[in-house]
């Protein structure tokens, strides 16, 4: 197995397929570089060298108690990126994995970076505050905390299924992509999986936001019951600079790994990768 050395000595296991540029993909919470492997091979078909990752805390990577935080998860991303001498770079981030590409441009810049895609992101806040009356209530997230320390396994099946819409009606969701949903869940440890709620909840990215300077591709579902639109890909598609932002009527958070939908995520992908 392949692995980058973080700035705390944390491995950070990744996976490199293909040839040609390269696209680095950070997913989702509670995931790993799996939920990626559709797109990977897809884009490694076509032409492109794809790398993902495992984020700190779960998978293969190391599990340390300290740096369940973005900014830390951007430095190993980095670190990643680094280890392979990337440049020209396509980043993909999906939900967490979003927030980590933004808060990566936000810190590192784009000399390395071509583009960036963000898919049901998290930016630019998920917490409902003053400031930002469209996020969720923190009950929300503390209910979520409570479900990783008293029994996250039950959690991850209650979650897998709005995560996918596959609690909506006429849902062709299968068991299996639920399955694989708790078991890439269940391979992260209660430490970081539980930091990574404040993370991902509670940290603002405007700024970071405002700071890319790469043609960018925002997609997200407008039934999408984790990461609310109007909280998220409405705002960002407003303070990213250079945006083309695509609504999918009726897709999930989950929508890349949803056949109904990931058909046209991979052909936006591609088409966005190419131009």
């Amino acid at each position: 197995m392949a692995f980058a050395t973080a700035e705390d000595g944390t491995q950070i296991y990744f996976k490199d397929w293909g040839s040609g540029q390269p696209v680095v993909f950070s997913h989702g919470w509670p995931l790993i570089a799996d939920a990626w492997d559709p797109q990977l091979k897809h884009m490694a078909d076509n032409g492109f060298r794809v790398v993902a990752h495992d984020r700190r805390g779960g998978g293969r990577s190391g599990q340390p108690w300290q740096g369940n935080d973005l900014s830390t998860y951007a430095d190993d991303l980095a670190a990643v990126i680094e280890t392979l001498d990337l440049h020209d770079v396509i980043l993909v981030g999906h939900s967490t994995g979003g927030g980590e590409v933004t808060r990566y441009i936000g810190a590192h810049g784009s000399s390395r970076v071509a583009k960036a895609v963000l898919v049901g992101a998290i930016p630019p806040l998920m917490l409902k505050t003053p400031a930002n009356p469209e996020g969720l209530p923190i009950d929300v997230f503390d209910e979520i905390r409570e479900g990783v320390l008293a029994d996250r396994s039950q959690l991850y099946k209650d979650l897998s299924g709005p995560f996918y819409g596959a609690n909506r009606e006429g849902s062709t969701v299968s068991q299996g992509t639920l399955d694989e949903f708790w078991l890439w869940g269940m391979t992260v440890g209660i430490k970081g999986a539980y930091d990574c709620v404040e993370a991902f909840s509670e940290t603002d990215l405007t700024e970071d936001l405002k700071k890319i300077d790469v043609p960018t591709l925002i997609v997200h579902g407008d039934d999408d019951q984790i990461v609310p639109i109007v909280a998220s890909g409405d705002k960002s598609s407003k303070l990213v600079r250079d945006c083309e932002y695509k609504v999918y009527p009726g897709a999930p958070h989950g929508l890349a790994m949803v056949p109904k939908y990931a058909e046209r995520f991979n052909a936006d992908l591609l088409e966005f990768a190419r131009a």
